[in-house]
């Protein structure tokens, strides 16, 4: 049974809705009635995955191909919904389409993520703040890593994908116009599971908090703590100290300080 995979974005118009579906399907359906007849005399050696956008928002073309696929009791649908991304390419482009955020990951595609570093100066030196990943996550478990971290959803700025990261993983409200951009790094990894192949915005915050009154975000943040920056760097090569931490990214702070 051959695989179909469909992207319902519920940020799209009526008109691409039904051209993803044509593509998909290699066919010339236009709209729900077409559809309709394409799944009566042709969807039964398919095997369709219907990915819908996760935003909350009303789109009465999405609800009427669920309906009909719905309808047809007779052929395999599987509806999924994830959070769509826009993919990029090598010179930071924005693509047209987006794409699952599941589906971007298991084919590697270039992508963009934030990293917002928080730092404090004092006198001994610079100080980053590091959170302790939570033991449910499936990448990196207990590792130490930067203070903030998340990808860029579809229909959002950078920025504002930085504030709102923030505030989800450390219970902390910050305004976009306290970030400093440093620049943008290339990274990922690939094991096996999820490819991540991803440009990553590189903000720094130098706010003063207290990290002891922060809200953390259990499913995300075990915990976090404070690290001067040239002894972190000194020790990330230590086996004791388990850290998923981008050296380049440390190097682009104290740069930016220094």
């Amino acid at each position: 049974m051959d695989d179909v995979e469909i992207y319902l974005n519920r940020l799209a118009l009526e008109k691409d809705i039904y051209a993803e579906i044509a593509l998909k399907t290699n066919s010339e359906i236009t709209d729900v009635k077409s559809l309709d007849a394409y799944l009566e005399n042709d969807g039964l050696n398919l095997k369709f995955d219907l990915y819908v956008s996760s935003e909350s928002v009303s789109n009465e073309t999405i609800d009427e191909i669920l309906d009909v696929f719905n309808k047809h009791d007779n052929i395999y649908c599987q509806i999924i919904k994830n959070e769509f991304l826009n993919l990029i390419d090598e010179e930071h482009h924005m693509l047209p389409q987006a794409k699952p955020r599941c589906l971007v990951h298991r084919d590697g595609n270039l992508h963009l993520a934030v990293h917002v570093w928080i730092v404090m100066e004092k006198d001994m030196g610079v100080y980053v703040l590091l959170q302790k990943r939570s033991d449910k996550k499936k990448i990196h478990p207990e590792c130490y890593d930067v203070s903030a971290a998340g990808h860029v959803p579809q229909s959002e700025e950078v920025r504002i994908s930085a504030v709102r990261e923030v505030e989800e993983e450390l219970g902390l409200k910050i305004s976009e116009h306290d970030l400093d951009f440093l620049g943008f790094h290339r990274s990922g990894y690939d094991c096996g599971e999820i490819c991540d192949n991803e440009i990553r915005a590189v903000y720094l915050y130098r706010r003063h908090i207290d990290a002891d009154k922060l809200a953390l975000q259990e499913s995300e943040v075990e915990s976090v703590c404070w690290a001067e920056i040239d002894e972190l760097l000194a020790g990330m090569d230590d086996a004791s100290f388990v850290n998923c931490i981008d050296r380049e990214e440390l190097f682009m702070i104290k740069k930016s300080i220094y």
